[in-house]
This record gives structure tokens, C-alpha cells and sequence, in this order.
């Protein structure tokens, strides 16, 4: 059975990192841009991140510009966006197609798993993907959907 752990993703300087690093921890998955309506929803992520980060808690950030160029062309740019204005310290990952053919295997495993409302592949920004401390893919959250909503699904498999 495939999980999460079984795909690598590219850290922000070019190296690639396996997400069987994040093995046993609840993680949330999400597609962000700066330049997004979406995007104060860092502030409400960041605030998740902190308050269960110590409980093997993970939020992990893939950029995408799939939806009207909304990302910086530098990653650079971008890190230090989410840092200056959101005070971001989640991971954060490199520029990510999460939709059409360059599309990255971790985002059509996810998409896959847990199909959105009228359509299988991601809408927007900020789609949001629950992450059991199995690798499993147990909820979809839209983009529209304020990330302190899925405090109450994060608790349940925390504990």
C-alpha cells in the first residue's frame, strides 16, 4: 500500500528530502502562494504548527504557481515573504506543480486519496491534506476553509 513516506520532495536549497523523515507524525499538506486571497491563511497554519508542534505535529509547505502566477519566480522572495509577514516556521519546500502534466507525484497520490468537492485535482491554493501518523490520507480541506477548522480532525489524531 502506498503512503505518503514513499515519495521525496525538493528542500528550498535543491536537495531532496524523503517524507519518511516525517514518519509517525501528524502532518497537514498544503499548497500555498504569497500572492494569493488565501495566503493570510499562513498566520492561522503558522498558529497551528506552534501549538502542536510538540506533540509530533508537522505542517509542510509546497509554493505552487499553477493558479494565475501567484508565487514569487524566487524562492528566496518567497521564504522570506512567509517569514516577514507571517513569521512562518513550518517547512517549507520548493516551487511545486500540484496540478496538470508536470504535475508532482506526491499531489496526485493526494488528490487521488481524498478527491474534492466536484472534482478530483486541486482547485486553488491552500488545499489542505490531513496526514495520519501512518502516511495515510484521512481529510481534504478546501482552500476556502479556514485552517483552525481542522483543529478538532488534527486533536483526534493526535491523541
Amino acid at each position: 500500500m502506498t503512503t505518503i513516506y514513499d515519495f521525496s520532495v525538493m528542500k528550498p536549497d535543491g536537495t531532496e528530502e524523503s517524507l519518511a523523515d516525517y514518519r509517525g507524525k501528524v502532518m497537514v499538506i498544503v499548497n500555498t502562494a504569497s500572492k494569493c486571497g488565501f495566503t493570510k491563511q499562513f498566520e492561522e497554519l503558522q498558529s497551528l504548527y506552534e501549538e502542536y508542534k510538540n506533540q509530533d505535529f508537522i505542517i509542510l509547505g509546497f509554493p505552487s504557481d499553477n493558479f494565475n502566477n501567484q508565487e514569487f519566480e524566487d524562492m528566496e522572495d518567497t521564504l522570506a515573504f512567509c517569514q516577514r509577514n507571517y513569521g512562518v516556521t513550518f517547512p517549507m519546500f520548493q516551487k511545486t506543480d500540484v496540478k496538470g502534466k508536470e504535475q508532482h507525484p506526491l499531489f496526485a497520490f493526494l488528490t487521488s486519496e481524498q478527491k474534492g468537492f466536484l472534482v478530483e485535482g486541486i482547485k486553488w491554493n491552500f488545499t489542505k491534506f490531513l496526514i495520519d501518523r501512518q502516511g495515510r490520507v484521512v481529510e481534504r480541506f478546501a482552500p476556502n476553509t479556514p485552517p483552525l477548522k481542522m483543529k478538532k480532525s488534527i486533536e483526534k489524531l493526535i491523541q
